[in-house]
């Protein structure tokens, strides 16, 4: 009894020592994550206690730590700044509708657990998980530009002036196609419309021009665009601050890295800043108190207004589960356990569905906080949840005193993240890698930054598909053979073939098959059965085949009417037909249309007897 006790408090005090370090390693990145994404520090906070907690109380992970991630996080800033921008640049109008497209985000990630899809992650090849990490570290380092250099494009008022021709363009259009919707835009209603597009005001206009001037300013293409105008008008208190906080994240890991470096220059240069009197830009308002419930989601429900949204919402699902999963394979070699990949993925579902009801950013599983919670003593799944705890404990209490940390401040904090994401181990082996591997992770990597994450994943998976059927194709058609038993022993005959080759002569010749029948294959082999020569016997030896698709089906059966149309007595026979490749050929008349029963021979023996009698060979010599 005593022994079970000191046991389970064991793991309990690992759990605590876990969950609480995790969560305060948690706490800065949080803030920095939900700055990034649009929505504010807080988004980020309040997805990191709801996801943390219930990821971790429903997954299958056991000492996994979640919260908002680099990728969620970069792919959730895109999705957020198209809804705000669709809702003329107002957060609160358009926080309904991103809040759904997480929630669906979570729904489909509980569907992916139900449907046990968390199995197929070993399948992504890593050049594109080296490509898709990297391209992370660079978003997220060039969306850092603006904010390190202390450059608000809403607040450049030059800048916001270029857009104000545009942004009463806009609002017009607006009111037009809302009196178009509303069938109120018709000659006895002119004058109306008229007095509408009169009325639009100077404080309307400039709304309208900043959040345009935002939306030029938005993601990698936008920061790039705007840069030289950010250094012409550079806050050097901003770029000092920033500096300060990276300096102090990788310096003081080479003094201790038992205390969290992020939260020792979080706090640490906010405080300085805040005793030296410095005039900097904090990161907005943090209320104190729980969160509320966001019914406004629901009460304010509009299909068509998600309904363009929903792919966003599959690839912030998609995301996070490969994200989530990812970090699982590390804690299991970390803890030499076994996580349940589909329990996991309900999980995540679970705590991003929780998350956007509070007004949470979406998340993930976290490998950093993951890695801390293990080399902590996290065992259970009670450190996640104590984790969660922990956030909503400094939430409640510590709100106001977060208010004001220094926006420069998580800018920096994401940088060191940005660089750190990265994945050096591939680029360290980047000259050894295969010429085909590399491609696939530069178009990764390219696409990620400039085009979309999704978008580089399924191109990735693609190219590297098609790249591996070519590999597969390439090994079966040099472990294949096609020649006269009369040469057979320069090309290495199978052991069980003997000395048929001196017996038969040039009238028999052997297909040998080692590998599955496949499309990436099937051309070539219809090729080599048309470059037979005029013999008496083919026998295709299907022993080493353990899978024919419907285009090699249909090779064989082209390349078998080949054979029989070129008008001269030939005899087609098959050994070792087995398994799946045997149940296609007979669903489809290969036999015994095409090849007779009788010449469906068990093994190779079976055929030589009667290939003896069939073209009457000498008798083997004993």
């Amino acid at each position: 009894m005593s022994e079970f006790i000191k046991r389970h408090f064991g793991e309990f005090r690992g759990d605590l020592f876990g969950g609480i370090t995790a969560g305060i390693v948690a706490l800065p990145l949080a803030l920095a994550f939900g700055l990034q994404s649009g929505m504010g520090a807080t988004a980020g906070l309040y997805g990191a206690i709801f996801i943390s907690f219930f990821a971790a109380l429903f997954g299958g992970t056991n000492t996994q730590i979640s919260g908002p991630t680099a990728p969620m996080t970069a792919v959730s800033m895109v999705v957020i700044a198209s809804i705000i921008a669709a809702n003329e640049g107002d957060l609160d109008r358009a926080l309904p509708a991103i809040l759904l497209v997480f929630l669906l985000a979570g729904l489909f990630q509980i569907v992916f657990g139900i449907i046990k899809l968390g199995q197929y992650i070993h399948y992504i090849p890593y050049p594109v998980v080296s490509g898709f990490m990297t391209g992370i570290g660079v978003i997220i380092l060039i969306t850092q530009i603006l904010p390190a250099v202390g450059y608000y494009p809403k607040e450049d008022v030059a800048f916001v002036g270029e857009f104000k021709a545009l942004s009463e363009e806009v609002i017009l259009n607006r009111i037009l196609s809302e009196e178009v919707a509303d069938g109120i835009l018709v000659v006895d209603h002119i004058e109306q419309t008229a007095r509408r597009a009169s009325e639009i005001t100077p404080e309307a206009i400039n709304r309208e021009a900043q959040a345009l001037a935002a939306s030029h300013a938005a993601g990698v293409r936008g920061a790039l665009r705007l840069f030289p105008r950010a250094i012409t008008n550079i806050n050097m208190v901003a770029v000092i601050l920033t500096l300060i906080t990276i300096g102090i994240i990788y310096g003081f890991k080479r003094i201790t890295k038992k205390i969290p470096s992020t939260l020792v220059a979080l706090i640490g240069v906010t405080v300085g800043a805040i005793l030296l009197g410095i005039d900097y830009r904090t990161i907005g308002d943090i209320p104190s108190g729980f969160p509320p419930l966001r019914l406004e989601i629901f009460s304010e429900f509009s299909i068509g207004a998600v309904l363009p949204y929903v792919l966003s919402a599959l690839s912030l699902a998609a995301l996070g589960s490969i994200d989530s999963l990812l970090t699982s394979i590390v804690a299991d070699n970390m803890t030499k356990t076994k996580h349940d990949p589909d329990r996991e993925l309900l999980g995540q579902g679970i705590g991003n569905s929780v998350a956007a009801l509070f007004g949470g950013l979406p998340g993930a599983g976290a490998t950093i906080r993951t890695v801390v919670n293990i080399q902590s003593g996290g065992k259970t799944r009670l450190s996640g949840m104590i984790a969660g705890v922990l956030l909503l404990i400094i939430l409640l209490s510590l709100g106001p005193l977060a208010s004001r940390i220094p926006a420069a401040v998580l800018a920096g904090i994401l940088i060191t993240v940005g660089i750190g994401v990265m994945d050096y181990k591939g680029l360290r082996h980047f000259r050894q890698w295969p010429r085909s591997e590399v491609v696939v992770m530069l178009l990764v990597l390219v696409l990620t930054v400039f085009v979309g994450l999704i978008e580089a994943v399924a191109a990735g998976l693609i190219v590297s598909s098609i790249l591996f059927m070519k590999k597969v194709s390439d090994v079966v058609d040099r472990r294949t053979q096609v020649s006269p038993l009369s040469k057979i022993g320069h090309e290495l005959p199978w052991i069980d073939e003997g000395n048929l080759t001196e017996r038969a002569g040039d009238r028999v010749y052997i297909k040998h098959l080692d590998g599955p029948l496949f499309f990436g294959f099937a051309t070539r082999f219809q090729d080599m059965m048309k470059a037979l020569p005029d013999i008496k016997v083919v026998i295709i030896r299907m022993d080493k085949v353990p899978y024919v698709d419907q285009s090699g089906l249909y090779a064989m059966e082209n390349a078998l009417l080949d054979l029989y149309a070129q008008d001269r007595e030939i005899k087609i026979a098959f050994t070792g037909l087995h398994g799946q490749p045997r149940d296609m050929f007979e669903k489809f008349n290969v036999v015994p249309g095409l090849v007779q029963k009788q010449h469906d021979f068990e093994d190779f023996q079976a055929a030589t007897r009667w290939l003896e009698t069939e073209l009457k060979l000498p008798h083997q010599q004993s």
